[in-house]
């Protein structure tokens, strides 16, 4: 039989997380490299869901999504952002932040159109893209005094007359940067120049550090009317396994992007989305727990990873912190992730699969600091062993 995958999908194979979380299962390492916390979520939250399964919530909800689920979505929304949006034709929910990037794109773009993608990128994006034939268009984040950042010049450069979308991810995976205002403000520019619509990844919009400011790109001036909004319950309230994520736009991108997710999926998980509802009201305090707790874990780690030898980049969201193999005379990051279970017992993800230009990736590490304390001390202290 001839190669049964389509060409435009040949170049993923199998997830770099799946590849390196399945080292960590053989060799028993300590697993650093794919982004789940190794606790649950609030537990009024996981109740509420309990009892939405006993109480019968287990058929099909509404292919837009429950109603209380948009309705709390939509005051979320009002609350933090000031961003109005109606729960009745501007909110969809979707499975998962992935799902809703995925339909947002075969929903915008035609074969050939392009789309932008900042790099390193989360693996979901170019994979959304090839579905779509469409072709992205990378734009590098490079280190500027200890954090990743774009040259404003190279972003401008990569809008061709075929360029329909720009896809933006802040609190930024895997980098762990939050783009500045000012940086969103260049972005802003350049979608209402050359009308382009915005694609907002925002599952990390509560777990920001050091005081630093997450800003929606829909709340910028001119860009409600042209952003898809994205976020999800994964993220927020540490429970990725339930795949309930939302999108927020004006009518006829949702509609549009609705028009897409109800042939992917249709519809998925009501008791998960009748407990999100309930979270998204009662349990914000628990969030800003959870993201102090994450901070003092991501300092945990970084004190750790320079003790062992890496140069650490400092992260101001997510659950990752990026190094530089390069001190410990490693030059590499795939082949030292491949050997790293072997040499400490550890496993960590290669950043340079998330890039168009692996080499400009090559020599940083990600590792996820969403763990419980002891694993991440027992982690640095297999880690020493490289040093």
């Amino acid at each position: 039989m001839t190669e049964p995958l389509v060409r435009r999908m040949r170049e993923f194979g199998t997830t770099v997380f799946a590849t390196m979380t399945k080292l960590a299962v053989e060799t028993g390492s300590i697993n650093l490299g794919q982004g789940f916390p190794d606790t649950d979520g609030p537990e009024r939250m996981l109740e509420a869901a309990a009892e939405a399964v006993r109480s019968g919530l287990n058929q099909y909800p509404p292919g837009p999504g429950l109603p209380e689920l948009r309705q709390a979505v939509a005051e979320h929304r009002k609350q933090w952002y000031d961003l109005s949006y109606d729960p009745g034709d501007e909110i969809l929910v979707t499975v998962g932040a992935t799902e809703a990037i995925s339909a947002a794109v075969l929903a915008l773009c035609e074969p050939g159109d392009e789309v932008i993608v900042f790099e390193p990128y989360y693996d979901s994006y170019a994979a959304a893209v090839a579905l779509a034939g469409a072709v992205r268009r990378a734009v590098t984040l490079r280190v500027d005094a200890g954090r990743f950042t774009f040259d404003p010049a190279e972003l401008e450069a990569a809008v061709t007359p075929r360029t329909r979308a720009i896809l933006v991810n802040s609190p930024h995976n895997p980098t762990g940067t939050v783009f500045t205002r000012e940086e969103l403000e260049c972005v802003a520019r350049v979608c209402r120049e050359h009308d382009l619509v915005a694609i907002t990844d925002e599952v990390y919009e509560h777990l920001a550090f050091d005081g630093v400011e997450h800003v929606p790109l829909a709340t910028l001036p001119g860009m409600r009317e042209r952003t898809i909004m994205i976020s999800s319950a994964g993220k927020t309230f540490s429970v990725t396994g339930w795949k309930t994520g939302w999108v927020c736009a004006p009518a006829p991108l949702t509609g549009a992007v609705r028009t897409v997710k109800q042939f992917l999926t249709y519809t998925a998980s009501a008791p998960w989305q009748a407990a999100t509802a309930y979270a998204l009201r009662e349990e914000m305090d628990w969030v800003e727990a959870q993201r102090v707790s994450l901070q003092a874990k991501r300092d945990r780690l970084m004190a750790g990873l320079e003790e062992a030898g890496f140069e650490v980049l400092r992260p101001a969201g997510t659950y990752f912190v990026q190094t530089d193999i390069r001190p410990l005379g490693f030059t590499d990051g795939l082949d030292l992730a491949q050997r790293l279970p072997e040499l400490a017992g550890v496993v960590a993800i290669p950043t340079q699969v998330f890039y168009d230009h692996p080499d400009r990736g090559r020599h940083f590490l990600r590792f996820a600091f969403c763990k419980r304390d002891e694993v991440i001390d027992e982690a640095v202290t297999r880690l020493r062993r490289l040093s």
